[in-house]
């Protein structure tokens, strides 16, 4: 599977019942521990003071990881999303 930078930015529409956004925030939570278990969620970070998402995340390709994978969150209609596929740099400490 390939790496993937995917800085992820939900903007809940506005007048959304606050009820549906706990229960669309608890449906992604267990669907990021259900991707993390398959392998595709690597690492999440959120910056600090800030409400969007830093992740590692993999799979086959770009479309892949849009359909596949980042499209399966709850969350994903909210989200907008920036990718940057990743290689090993040569001078990486852990190769």
């Amino acid at each position: 599977m390939r790496e993937f930078l995917v800085e992820l930015t939900t903007t809940v529409p506005d007048g959304t019942d606050p009820a549906e956004v706990d229960r669309v925030r608890a449906r992604e939570a267990v669907r990021a521990r259900e991707l993390a278990a398959s392998g595709h969620l690597a690492r999440l970070w959120r910056p600090v003071g800030e409400r969007r998402s830093i992740g590692l995340w993999r799979a086959a390709d770009e479309a892949a990881l849009r359909e596949e994978v980042l499209g399966t969150l709850p969350l994903w209609p909210w989200m907008t999303a920036v990718v940057t596929e990743l290689e090993t740099h040569p001078n990486d400490p852990t190769v």
